[in-house]
């Protein structure tokens, strides 16, 4: 029973505005909103072709590559920049600055500096997705139990140890949430990139599709993104239950008492 309430919830709103679209599109042709039936059937036409393995499959493997080098390069600096005060002190304002600059405006930039292959749409995914993981990773590092702190450095765990076993897993929950935010920054992101001088991936077909009046496809190119998008949530969460197992338990027990 509780599976199917959770099914429910997840197709109810989705059919519904399928519903709604449906009954608009009745009796009406309009070009540039094609009927539901018409936006399925260019669906499988065009995503079943070659143009999965020629666009959609390079642009997942940035998305891939861009999402995993954020992930690392996130945390792995915000603990050694959340573990020391003064740094965090030093750094904050630049980090702000460049927290505060859109990567598309860096397109140009970057395209000058290392070419338009798949190394500048992955640095612009990376300096786009980034910054929530590092930025939360500062915040939980810092926020962690001072007396928790103390108490390692009394039984001497080593800085490995208390990284490991005190300092990660405190900040965890914070980490998980910075990578939620990081995950539809990234996939913009690579929509984004592939729209500069590019030759294949979902965000060229797209604007491809546009500019030759594929109206029906373009709208499919978008549908694509989307469920691309639900498919990278599901994952997600599906990962948080297992790596926050612990701490959603704990706030179970804390709810219930």
């Amino acid at each position: 029973m509780k599976y199917l309430r959770s099914f429910f919830n997840i197709v109810a709103l989705p059919l519904i505005l399928l519903f709604i679209w449906f009954l608009g599109s009745l009796g009406e042709a309009n070009f540039f909103i094609p009927t539901p039936q018409l936006l399925v059937e260019t669906f499988i036409e065009t995503w079943t072709s070659e143009r999965f393995i020629s666009d959609v499959f390079p642009s997942l493997g940035r998305l891939m590559i861009g999402i995993v080098l954020s992930i690392v390069i996130g945390i792995v600096a915000g603990l050694f920049i959340g573990s020391f005060r003064w740094l965090r002190a030093l750094l904050e304002p630049t980090l702000e600055f460049f927290r505060a600059i859109p990567p598309p405006v860096l397109i140009p930039v970057i395209m000058l500096l290392i070419g338009i292959g798949d190394e500048m749409k992955v640095s612009v995914i990376v300096l786009g997705a980034v910054w929530p993981i590092l930025l939360n990773t500062i915040e939980g590092v810092r926020s962690m139990d001072e007396v928790l702190a103390d108490t390692s450095r009394t039984y001497g765990m080593t800085k490995v140890n208390s990284v490991r076993y005190l300092i990660l897993p405190s900040a965890m929950p914070q980490i998980m949430a910075g990578i939620r935010q990081s995950l539809s920054i990234a996939l913009i992101l690579m929509v984004i990139s592939e729209m500069f001088a590019s030759t294949e991936g979902l965000g060229f077909a797209i604007v491809q599709f546009q500019r030759s009046f594929a109206i029906p496809e373009m709208w499919s190119g978008i549908v694509l993104l989307g469920l691309i998008g639900v498919v990278l949530s599901f994952l997600f969460q599906f990962a948080e239950r297992w790596i926050l197992g612990w701490y959603h338990g704990l706030r179970e027990i804390e709810q219930s008492a």
